[in-house]
């Protein structure tokens, strides 16, 4: 080891060869272990509290308050001592000592602030866009298509049972069907968001 590489592992505590945990060459979150990290719902409370001072730093009392306004649904003036004490020695022992070990917020100790790091990003889209163990809407929205093809071949050729329906009945058939499909996408998107629901009126109450 060059003596350019010993003064870096004294100054920043790693060998410069170190990676960061659960990151490959690219410093690329693996999917499975991002998931482990994030399958806390406290530490997704964190990232969705932080996001709404995305480019500042945010006081650690403020974050606390935060998350424990999202963990008992209450606005953040109602948070009480036992719920806030709570929260503060998880975040501070165990979950922001993680996350900033994974890249997702940068946390400093000595100085009571934490902000989201370069990971976050990653985080937020796969934990919005396609929760572990579900099938991508995309997915959802083909098989519907097939269905509603195979409806209308059916129907065009004169099969059973659908020899009765006619075009007007087919097309109102697809769009109530891809209609409802909308709406408990909506529904679910909005449930599985990091957060959970709207949550204005929880920090501004």
């Amino acid at each position: 080891m060059s003596s350019e590489q010993i003064a870096d592992t004294h100054e920043n505590g790693t060998s410069p060869s170190s990676t960061v945990p659960g990151s490959d060459e690219n410093n690329e979150l693996d999917r499975d272990e991002l998931f482990e990290v994030l399958g806390n719902r406290r530490r997704q409370y964190v990232l969705h509290s932080l996001e709404r001072d995305e480019d500042d730093e945010v006081d650690f009392s403020e974050l606390v308050t935060r998350v424990a306004a999202l963990e008992n649904d209450v606005p953040v003036k109602q948070v009480d001592y036992d719920e806030r004490k709570s929260v503060y020695v998880g975040l501070r022992q165990t979950h922001l000592p993680k996350m900033d070990e994974y890249n997702l917020v940068e946390y400093d100790r000595d100085r009571g602030t934490v902000e989201l790091d370069e990971a976050a990003e990653e985080a937020r889209m796969y934990l919005e866009y396609v929760p572990k163990n579900d099938i991508p809407w995309a997915y959802h929205y083909l098989g519907v298509s097939a269905v509603m093809s195979i409806i209308i071949g059916l129907t065009w050729q004169g099969i059973f049972p659908f020899e009765q329906l006619h075009g007007m009945a087919v097309a109102v058939i697809a769009v109530a069907v891809l209609g409802l499909s909308s709406v408990v996408h909506s529904i679910y998107t909005r449930r599985n968001r990091i957060g959970g629901s709207d949550d204005s009126e929880l920090f501004d109450g």
